[in-house]
């Protein structure tokens, strides 16, 4: 397979995935130490004239959207002040913050040139979310209730006006179905916060 082919088979994988990992390339290119060495240099090249964008270390995308970045730290959820966002509390814009069940460093992130947040969770934790359409694409975004337990859980603002549409908007049943899964003292925190 000559070398033109193979950039031809790796923007065609480019057009249909939003998302292409270092890996899925690779397998176009080969295995082999010299294949290895090209494939890393044709993604190189590919950045430097700006025709894909990193987006975490292994993933690269064509598209200007930051958030993502959700699909490279699977299993994963947009949540918290995000989540928020997708479900219209709120008029504030915010960062995307990713959810993840891998061993991710939690903190701030740069990608391409803009930031995003990762908070990790534990993985009995990573239920209660659904893919919402934003622009062009679906992502995976915490439903109501487990985006309202994710900011009691780690500690985030909740401004009265907030609480309120929140107590508003939630299925009590699905609240208490999800808070099952928790330990004792955080389910009566929720509660209570709740009552």
């Amino acid at each position: 397979m000559g070398k033109k082919k193979h950039l031809g088979e790796i923007e065609k994988l480019f057009m249909k995935s939003p998302v292409v990992d270092a890996a899925s390339i690779s397998r176009i290119v080969g295995s082999r130490k010299k294949e290895k060495q090209y494939y890393k240099q044709l993604i190189r090249n590919l950045v430097i004239k700006g025709k894909v964008k990193r987006l975490s270390k292994g993933f690269y995308t064509r598209h200007n959207e930051i958030s993502l970045a959700v699909f490279c730290f699977k299993p994963a959820y947009l949540g918290l002040q995000d989540a928020l966002s997708f479900h219209d509390f709120g008029e504030q814009e915010t960062i995307p913050v990713i959810l993840t069940a891998r061993m991710a460093r939690n903190g701030i992130r740069q990608v391409s040139g803009a930031n995003i947040l990762i908070r990790r969770i534990d993985k009995k934790y990573l239920f209660g979310y659904k893919y919402m359409k934003q622009g062009s694409f679906y992502f995976p975004v915490s439903d109501i209730e487990k985006t309202f337990i994710d900011m009691v859980y780690f500690r985030e603002k909740i401004d009265t006006d907030l609480l309120i549409s929140i107590k508003k908007s939630v299925d009590k049943r699905k609240l208490e179905s999800y808070l099952s899964r928790y330990p004792e003292r955080l389910r009566a925190k929720i509660l209570k916060i709740m009552a």
